[in-house]
């Protein structure tokens, strides 16, 4: 990402989040300036920008913020490629396991994430960091349907 990337960023995940209202979910307004502004890293997809992914860490893993491709760009793997370099940016910044949260029962969510290694981490396995982002969550409205904490880990890291 280079600061000339936010407007286009802000667009891809603005229109990212109307393909929830296809899954039947509403989910609040969102602004992703602020979550971009404080991400380790945002990887961008494109030129334009068709797809980011952006990563924090978390109790010591590196953590998926924010997965995002443009609607009129899905369904042609970038957001499958997006992972993939986020998982490898992770491991070779040394990080032993990458975590998200996500909808539980949304295809393109905790399904599609389930497919690409990523598997269920039970509450007690949290740590203090991503019990406070999923409580952070809660309090933003965005738990409009049952959601799930994923792991994956990353070997090497």
């Amino acid at each position: 990402m280079v600061p000339a990337d936010l407007p286009r960023l802000v667009e891809v995940s603005t229109a990212a989040d109307t393909l929830f209202a296809s899954a039947g979910l509403e989910l609040p307004l969102d602004d992703p300036r602020p979550m971009l502004a404080h991400a380790d890293r945002v990887l961008v997809a494109g030129d334009p920008v068709a797809g980011l992914a952006a990563l924090t860490e978390l109790d010591g893993a590196a953590h998926l913020e924010q997965l995002a491709v443009h609607p009129d760009h899905g369904r042609r793997g970038i957001g499958a490629a997006l992972l993939e370099a986020a998982c490898a940016d992770a491991r070779e910044r040394g990080y032993r396991a990458i975590t998200l949260t996500t909808f539980r029962d949304v295809a393109f969510n905790a399904p599609w994430y389930a497919r690409r290694g990523f598997a269920e981490l039970p509450e007690p396995a949290w740590g203090p960091r991503l019990r406070a982002q999923w409580e952070a969550e809660i309090d933003a409205g965005i738990a409009v349907a049952p959601r799930i904490v994923m792991r994956r880990g990353l070997a090497g890291g």
